[in-house]
């Protein structure tokens, strides 16, 4: 979906066609001139589009329109994707993660210092989850927003070949939920608190080998929001079962088939400021290069996988790349992945140092808050593009 800002002054000012798509029904408004608007007009709850305060401040109430994505012929490209040694020389490391984030906005990382025990720990007490009959898996749930879900994804209406645990990175969050999730909750809650901490090292060391890379004075300036202590971030474990292999074509031409496989978890990208993804060895994860164009990230259970998030492309001042991405079922086996989603806290404002605004490349972004960011991600739809509606009035 593809959404416009649209106030009562936009409306007078502007000579657009503007569609709501709502379920099976399509209500378009058309303007010629200030005095002449005319409004096709049906029972429509306008409510759900109103987002309140998001641009001009408190006092104004702006409607998001949305209206459908163009469709579009879908191809798989094999293109090799950047995989960096973290071991290498720091300014080597540094330089070509930003150059990866300016163009993918994706990398994998090897050699980067989470132990093989601490992994293997938090792996199998995933999959002891997971194996679990689905009337003691719903014991941790629902997910409001932390606990068991499945195939429900968010509050609006998406839905997925996935089943899911979402936890606070909070220790004591962890702790206590742990008791539904585990018949022996002390060690699940250790093994989940042991890899977030490790996970939350490499993050924040990621973090500053990208603001040294962009030669922002501050190198602390990204990672310092996710050391918060009220921190907003979060640790989700998903988990795709199977296609049966008796209803697919099983010949390596078919394995990475569109037509046989189905979505997982559809595309999206992720609101926070970066992902750290792995998955036990079975493939499903791709990432969007635009216009149809998917790759096919290749498994690899020694690496983990960085996204860019909408947050750290807008305080990158667009320099770096929020990944559009997607998980498939594609495969006879189960794959679980484990994500850390770094974000900021909610009262955290998000905008760009000053060492990357320039007169050629102006603020690209207003500032907001994450809270602010993060209610407006949660408004929409999984895949609906968020960024675009925080842009800077120039652009």
């Amino acid at each position: 979906m593809c959404y416009w800002w649209v106030g009562p002054s936009d409306l007078l000012e502007s000579t657009h066609l503007i569609g709501l798509e709502m379920g099976n029904h399509c209500h378009v408004a058309l303007e010629s001139h200030k005095q002449n608007l005319i409004l096709v007009k049906q029972e429509v709850n306008y409510s759900r589009f109103l987002v309140p305060g998001f641009v001009g401040g408190p006092n104004r109430t702006d409607m998001v329109v949305a209206s459908p994505n163009p469709i579009r012929a879908e191809k798989v490209q094999p293109i090799e994707l950047p995989v960096i040694d973290l071991s290498a020389e720091r300014s080597e490391v540094s330089k070509l993660i930003v150059e990866a984030c300016e163009e993918y906005g994706f990398f994998k990382l090897i050699n980067h210092g989470v132990s093989d025990n601490i992994i293997a720990q938090m792996e199998e007490e995933g999959l002891n989850f997971f194996t679990k009959p689905l009337s003691e898996k719903q014991r941790a749930g629902p997910a409001t927003p932390f606990g068991y879900g499945c195939k429900n994804i968010g509050f609006n209406g998406d839905i997925g070949e996935v089943e899911y645990l979402l936890l606070d990175t909070n220790p004591l969050s962890i702790s206590q939920r742990s008791n539904t999730i585990s018949n022996d909750p002390n060690k699940f809650s250790s093994a989940v608190i042991g890899y977030i901490q490790a996970v939350r090292v490499l993050a924040c060391e990621i973090l500053d080998l990208m603001a040294e890379g962009l030669w922002v004075q501050d190198s602390s300036v990204f990672s310092t929001m996710i050391k918060d202590v009220e921190s907003d971030s979060l640790f989700r474990l998903n988990h795709y079962p199977p296609i049966l292999c008796k209803d697919r074509e099983t010949s390596p031409s078919s394995f990475h088939s569109h037509s046989s496989s189905k979505v997982g978890f559809g595309e999206h990208s992720d609101p926070q400021i970066l992902t750290i993804l792995r998955s036990n060895d079975v493939g499903g994860l791709q990432i969007s290069l635009g216009d149809g164009v998917w790759v096919a990230v290749p498994p690899d259970p020694t690496a983990f996988c960085v996204n860019v998030g909408d947050v750290l492309q807008a305080m990158s001042n667009g320099r770096f790349l929020s990944v559009r991405h997607r998980a498939l079922t594609n495969s006879c086996k189960s794959r679980m992945s484990m994500a850390y989603f770094g974000a900021p806290p909610l009262h955290a404002w998000v905008t760009a140092p000053a060492e990357l605004v320039t007169p050629n490349r102006p603020l690209l972004y207003r500032p907001f808050t994450w809270g602010e960011y993060k209610k407006a991600a949660y408004s929409l739809r999984l895949g609906d593009s968020r960024l675009d509606l925080f842009r800077t009035a120039q652009q």
